[in-house]
């Protein structure tokens, strides 16, 4: 993705558009969105972007000449670059496959988040019906902000083969940080938050929000949390715990609600804050950086989004072989994380393939493993062929992995994006700017 001078009109162009798009309430439910597709200006902008024409026209083929369409092509898939375990897993093994198998050639690219929805924007802009982009990897706030844009092409998910083996019973899975995907994204992966600590330096580590605040206090510069996604999670997560749980908030943003929880949240936070590493002065960035800090011994716990990357870490050697995953018995919050085709996808039946490649036993098996990457599968497992049963069944074992039995006892869906959000952006003003 190209990179704009700040002093570049378009840049400026793209920082209004940033700007406007994430002043805008994020929550986008199946009502909402439906009411944005009546509106007749969009449906004729809609009508003319290629990707959103192309997946209406394939909707009407045999799934073997939507594969016939696909070979010999290029996907150009927008994708969060940060983990090299994850890249690798798509440069190393997927992409090689898609080509051996269906002769498509898939080129990752870095975007995400607000500034993938900007890029299409701007390319919407610019009179662009065809722009550069095939697949994009998005989730919760993003796909609803690409949803009240338009931006999406769809329904596609239900005319992939391998859909049928999805676990749409999970509410993880068949509810997109309480939306309704409709069609518009397909799952591919699953995650839980979990904490990370060392059982040697810490032998009896807190199993509840409430011991976790005693711990802190007893341990003052030991614990800390990131700034960015993550950390968002964790603090999310001890919201839910000390407002009654997660059906507090369900049922779509309610400001009395939210504005409650965030209060008792930051009740909490200025008790054990000052016990923080760097007395909360100071955060880490990212988890790469919490990483670093554990590594190092200076704070006693790490975390992540994905429930094995205590053990993946541990094997790549980036953290210690005694660490261990944890999950507070107040619950984690787990979401699922999905591919789209933008309306302006150049390539839809090359999008449509991988998409269901992705959900293929083979490359979900794969991703699963642990010294490959550790995500978890959409699959209902149970649906599966005796032999892949099987084979995800032997997943299991790693002594620093949680049970999955006990993943499923304490995830705890996302709620609507917007709680996510306003969290994020009050913790920055209160905590991290030193605001009141």
């Amino acid at each position: 993705m190209a990179v704009l001078s700040a002093s570049t009109p378009r840049a400026t162009t793209r920082r209004t558009i940033l700007r406007w798009l994430t002043a805008i309430a994020l929550p986008c439910g199946a009502v909402a969105c439906g009411a944005a597709a009546g509106d007749r200006a969009g449906e004729d902008r809609l009508s003319r972007e290629a990707g959103a024409a192309d997946v209406a026209a394939l909707d009407s083929l045999p799934w073997d000449s939507v594969v016939a369409r696909a070979r010999g092509t290029t996907v150009t898939w927008r994708m969060w670059r940060g983990d090299p375990s994850i890249n690798a897993y798509v440069d190393g093994w997927l992409a090689p496959q898609l080509r051996e198998r269906f002769g498509i050639t898939l080129e990752a690219v870095d975007g995400q988040g607000a500034e993938l929805v900007n890029a299409l924007v701007v390319e919407r802009e610019a009179g662009r019906t065809r722009g550069t982009a095939s697949l994009l990897w998005i989730n919760g706030e993003t796909f609803a902000s690409l949803r009240r844009e338009r931006l999406l092409a769809g329904p596609f998910a239900q005319r992939l083969p391998n859909a049928r083996f999805v676990d749409s019973a999970s509410a993880i899975i068949a509810r997109d940080f309480e939306q309704e995907p409709l069609g518009f994204e397909s799952p591919w992966g699953t995650v839980q938050f979990a904490l990370i600590y060392d059982s040697v330096r810490t032998p009896t580590p807190p199993r509840t929000v409430a011991e976790l605040r005693a711990w802190i206090v007893a341990h003052p510069g030991r614990f800390t949390h990131d700034q960015g996604f993550a950390g968002a999670t964790f603090l999310k997560g001890v919201m839910y715990a000390l407002s009654g749980g997660v059906a507090t908030f369900a049922g779509g943003f309610d400001s009395a609600r939210y504005e409650a929880g965030r209060d008792t949240l930051f009740a909490w936070l200025a008790g054990v804050t000052p016990s923080f590493w760097r007395r909360g002065e100071t955060y880490p960035p990212d988890v790469a950086a919490m990483h670093r800090l554990f590594a190092n011994g200076e704070i006693d716990f790490s975390l992540s989004n994905n429930q094995n990357e205590a053990v993946t870490k541990a094997r790549q050697g980036v953290l210690p072989p005694t660490v261990r995953a944890l999950v507070l018995r107040d619950g984690m919050i787990a979401n699922t994380h999905y591919v789209g085709i933008p309306a302006s996808a150049p390539n839809a039946a090359g999008a449509m393939v991988v998409a269901d490649f992705l959900l293929s036993p083979e490359a979900q098996l794969e991703k699963a493993k642990v010294d490959v990457w550790g995500d978890g599968t959409v699959l209902a497992t149970h649906t599966l062929p005796p032999e892949w049963r099987a084979s995800f069944a032997a997943l299991d074992g790693d002594p620093r992995a949680v049970p999955r039995d006990t993943l499923t006892r304490y995830a705890r869906p996302e709620v609507a994006p917007a709680y996510h959000e306003r969290l994020l952006r009050d913790w920055r003003r209160r905590f991290r700017t030193g605001g009141p």
